[in-house]
């Protein structure tokens, strides 16, 4: 019972901190204005990637750990559908954010210049990804009421 309580917590709280991570990186990809500004995208672009394992792991300890209510009442339950649809979405649009700024960070590293050009698009991208964790929230808070529970 613990267990349940606590995985719960953190699954929510992931939530929480990664909507935060990603404004914070959006809002730090919308002022960049050099390299010099890079690390303030680093940072929130850490605790988004942190936070998002957070949330996987412990979403699939939920569900497939024999924590909750099991994998058969989830895969059954359309609001469920509602929220992978919406971060696989999430995921599909990290991949440019992510592979870039590895680049960035690796160009950092070794003293060059990242090319920021598509710093804007990025941005736009995280403004997407936290309309989608907020269909999440929804969709997670619509299930624990039974609201759309499958018949």
């Amino acid at each position: 019972m613990m267990i349940r309580w606590l995985l719960a917590a953190v699954h929510l709280l992931g939530y929480g901190f990664a909507l935060a991570s990603i404004i914070g990186r959006t809002r730090a990809l919308r002022q960049l204005s050099g390299p010099a500004d890079l690390s303030r995208v680093f940072l929130a672009d850490t605790g988004w990637g942190i936070t998002a394992i957070v949330l996987i792991v412990t979403g699939l300890m939920r569900v497939f750990g024999g924590f909750e209510k099991g994998a058969d009442y989830y895969l059954h339950e359309p609001l469920f559908h509602i929220k992978m649809a919406a971060l696989v979405l999430i995921l599909i649009l990290e991949v440019m954010p992510m592979m870039a700024l590895i680049r960035w960070r690796i160009a950092v590293k070794q003293g060059d210049t990242p090319d920021l050009a598509l710093a804007g698009r990025f941005a736009r991208i995280g403004h997407w990804q936290s309309v989608l964790l907020i269909v999440m929230v929804f969709a997670a808070s619509g299930m624990a009421r039974g609201i759309g529970a499958a018949a």
